[in-house]
């Protein structure tokens, strides 16, 4: 708990002006600030200050996908609603990562899974994010990943090359990011690419299912696909010590 006494003031201030100048953007509400403040807070704690880098890369990322061809997608009825997201879509894209993050102050034994699992989390909200909002903004066709026929861009479960391409390539820089800033050792990159793109097009299966089918909403989906992520990272991780010894 000294991690509090050491980075708690300026992870704080960071995490505030990070907050402050998302909302400013209208990238998020006053609720997804919170969460947001909370997320970046929890990581700076548990990772040092560079774990905010990560989070940062998911930021820029989201806002510059989210506004290519922003006309385009309101012509399409497709375009994120004015105001940013709300506190709920925040905790659905980032709640995970906190909650892998969390036990670290308890048992930083386990940080490096633990982190990994985290920053898995991460890339498949970076991945899935991108990859819906480049393909919805560049395709002129989509295709419903179960049975794969042609659908309209924008449906649920719906998924398109230059999307899913994007999609990869974000969940990537994540991954690399993560490693860069020394929240992770390199030897992860891989692991958590992976696992941030199988989140990614866990992402688009349930919303083809159980989405389509009114079953869940959108939040859920995120928040299912993301901790899929960082599960998948965790075990790989594990099976990984588990030969090694």
């Amino acid at each position: 708990m000294n991690l509090f006494h050491t980075r708690g003031v300026p992870a704080g201030l960071i995490a505030l002006l990070f907050a402050v100048l998302a909302r400013v953007m209208g990238s998020v509400t006053d609720g997804g600030a919170l969460v947001g403040i909370a997320v970046a807070f929890l990581l700076m704690i548990t990772a040092g200050f560079s774990g905010f880098l990560p989070l940062l890369a998911l930021f820029l990322l989201t806002v510059t996908a989210t506004r290519w061809r922003r006309r385009r997608k309101e012509r399409l009825g497709l375009a994120e609603r004015s105001g940013g997201r709300k506190g709920s879509q925040v905790l659905a894209n980032l709640g995970v990562c906190g909650f892998c993050s969390l036990p670290v102050l308890w048992f930083p034994e386990f940080s490096d899974l633990l982190f990994a699992a985290a920053m898995a989390a991460l890339a498949e909200a970076a991945a899935d994010t991108v990859s819906s909002e480049f393909g919805q903004g560049s395709s002129r066709e989509a295709y419903l990943i179960v049975g794969f026929r042609s659908v309209p861009v924008g449906t649920n479960g719906a998924v398109s090359l230059p999307g899913t391409l994007a999609g990869v390539i974000a969940g990537c820089l994540v991954a690399w990011v993560s490693a860069a800033s020394g929240v992770v050792g390199w030897d992860w990159v891989p692991v958590i690419s992976i696992a941030g793109a199988a989140g990614m097009i866990m992402d688009s299966l349930l919303g083809a299912t159980w989405e389509n089918a009114g079953r869940v909403g959108n939040d859920a989906v995120n928040f299912v696909s993301t901790a899929f992520a960082a599960d998948l990272a965790l075990l790989t991780g594990l099976i990984f010590q588990r030969f090694a010894r």
